[in-house]
């Protein structure tokens, strides 16, 4: 038994659920049009480039949970898994996760996205264990803060360093997949890092250090 991590958007699912969330929000009115559109597309192009501050990223991102009975938020996520999630999830990332499965490893998906967006979509692979960057829900609402470390870069270390610790797994044989140079650190930690579908960065780096290159598309 090893530890088989995946990443999720753009690894798992043929799109990234962050910025599409956005789209939906906008898409349905509940945020301005103007303004919401365009910084989202400018946060993820700021995230294709290696140069997000993820904290000031999840302030944005985080506000429209702060603004909405958690019961409205949920329909409307259950909207957004229906229309738009469910259509890019892929086949071959199904096979590959049952595969892991099958010989018995633990499954752990681990992504920047936040949890709210993220857990129904990780259910879709039937993985239960998830590290994620977790919005603050305080009172019966979300604050529009989180909480921890985000799980981003650096932080997806941290985050499955913590979670190990807590736990009788470690990382001989594990492995990770993932799309992103964003997720270098990770990558570089296990003992197979599989690059999927790879940006620029992560293929050259892949191809440099001769880790596996596939795709799931």
């Amino acid at each position: 038994m090893s530890l088989a991590i995946f990443d999720l958007d753009n690894t798992l699912i043929a799109d990234d659920s962050d910025f599409l969330w956005g789209q939906f929000l906008v898409d349905r009115g509940i945020v301005d049009k103007d303004y919401y559109e365009a910084a989202n597309a400018k946060f993820y192009e700021d995230y294709k480039l290696g140069n997000l501050d993820i904290v000031e990223f999840l302030g944005f991102s985080l506000a429209p949970l702060a603004a909405h009975d958690p019961e409205q938020l949920y329909q409307w996520r259950d909207e957004f898994i229906e229309t738009l999630i469910k259509p890019i999830t892929l086949a071959a990332a199904h096979d590959l996760v049952e595969q892991h499965r099958a010989a018995g490893d633990t499954l752990l998906v681990i992504t920047a996205t936040n949890r709210f967006v993220t857990e129904p979509i990780v259910k879709l692979y039937g993985i239960d264990n998830l590290l994620a960057t977790t919005p603050e829900f305080k009172d019966g609402r979300y604050t529009g803060n989180f909480i921890d470390t985000p799980c981003f870069q650096a932080g997806k270390v941290k985050q499955l360093r913590d979670w190990l610790s807590t736990s009788a797994l470690n990382l001989d044989g594990s492995c990770f997949y993932s799309d992103s140079h964003n997720d270098l650190p990770l990558l570089e930690l296990v003992e197979r890092p599989v690059a999927v579908d790879p940006d620029d960065k992560l293929r050259a780096a892949a191809e440099q250090a001769g880790w596996p290159i596939i795709s799931l598309r």
